[in-house]
C-alpha cells in the first residue's frame, strides 16, 4: 500500500509528541476523567491532534474514528466503506504508571476488517506493522525484520493485561496442562503473540474497537488467529464500539 511508510512515520511522530509529555514531571500530565471514568492526559490529546491532522492531509477522503473523537453516529459510520481507526495513546494507565507499556495504534479498516495496521511503542523504540497479505514486521533503530508466531510450546505463554486482570482468565487457563503468565499493557499483547514472545492472549475484559484494530492485523499477518465471541466478520463495522470477548492465539487447533 503506497502510504504504509507514511502511516509508520505518523505513528512515530505521535509517539514523539507523547514522549515530550512523558518526560515531564507527572504533575504536568493534566490527567482528567472521561465519561467512562478512564483517564485522559495531555499526551492523549497531543497525539490525537497530530494524527488526525496528518491523516486528513494524507487521505482527505477517508474518515477517521479516533478514541478522542468517537462521538460519530452509527447512521454516519455505517456508510463508511473505508476509514482510519485510531487510538492515539493505548495504555494511558501504563503511561501514568511510567512503565513504558503504551502504544500508538493506527489501522485502516475496509468493509469492517483491518487491512493495514501500525502499533508504535515510543518508550521501547519498537514499531510493529502489517498490511493484508504482506506479512508482519518489527522496526527498531537497528533493523526491520519480519515476525511470525512461534511453534506451540510445552509451556503455553499467556499474555494478559497488567491493568485489567480478569476473573474469567483463571477458569480459561485450566485447559492448559502447563502455562506461564506474561503481563503487559496495551496492544503490545497482540504484538508479543505476533513476534513469538507469547502464545495466546485471551481477553475477557472490556476493550473498544480502537484498542484492537491495528494489533489485530499485526497478529493475523504473523500467523495468529483472532476470534471475537459471536463475530465471524465485519468486526469493525458495528454500531457498538465495545468489543465482545476475544482470543488471539498462535496455537493450532
Amino acid at each position: 500500500m503506497p502510504f504504509l511508510n507514511s502511516i509508520i512515520e505518523i505513528a512515530e511522530q505521535a509517539g514523539q509528541a507523547i514522549l515530550e509529555v512523558y518526560q515531564q514531571d507527572s504533575s504536568n500530565f493534566n490527567i482528567t476523567d472521561k465519561a467512562d471514568a478512564s483517564p485522559l492526559t495531555a499526551a492523549d490529546l497531543a497525539a490525537h491532534q497530530l494524527i488526525v491532522k496528518a491523516l486528513t492531509a494524507l487521505t482527505p477522503e477517508t474518515p477517521i474514528l479516533s478514541e478522542e473523537a468517537a462521538d460519530i453516529s452509527w447512521a454516519i459510520r455505517q456508510q463508511w466503506q473505508r476509514y482510519w481507526l485510531v487510538d492515539p495513546l493505548d495504555g494511558t494507565k501504563e503511561f501514568i504508571k511510567r512503565n513504558g507499556e503504551f502504544t500508538v495504534n493506527i489501522a485502516l479498516i475496509e468493509q469492517g476488517e483491518p487491512i493495514l495496521g501500525v502499533v508504535h511503542a515510543p518508550v521501547l523504540g519498537k514499531t510493529y506493522y502489517a498490511e493484508k497479505g504482506q506479512g508482519a514486521f518489527l522496526k527498531t533503530a537497528a533493523e526491520v525484520k519480519p515476525i511470525q508466531v512461534s511453534p506451540t510450546p510445552e509451556v503455553v505463554r499467556v499474555v494478559g493485561s497488567r491493568s485489567h486482570p480478569s476473573p474469567d482468565l483463571a477458569s480459561y487457563l485450566t485447559r492448559f496442562a502447563q502455562h506461564e503468565m506474561v503481563p503487559v499493557g496495551s496492544s503490545l499483547k497482540f504484538c508479543l503473540v505476533a513476534e513469538g514472545a507469547a502464545d495466546i492472549y485471551p481477553r475477557f475484559g472490556p476493550t473498544m474497537q480502537w484498542d484492537t484494530g491495528a494489533g489485530h492485523i499485526v497478529a493475523t499477518e504473523a500467523g495468529a488467529t483472532v476470534r471475537f465471541e459471536g463475530l465471524a466478520a465485519a468486526v469493525y463495522q458495528r454500531e457498538d464500539l465495545l468489543n465482545p470477548y476475544f482470543i488471539v492465539s498462535a496455537i493450532k487447533d
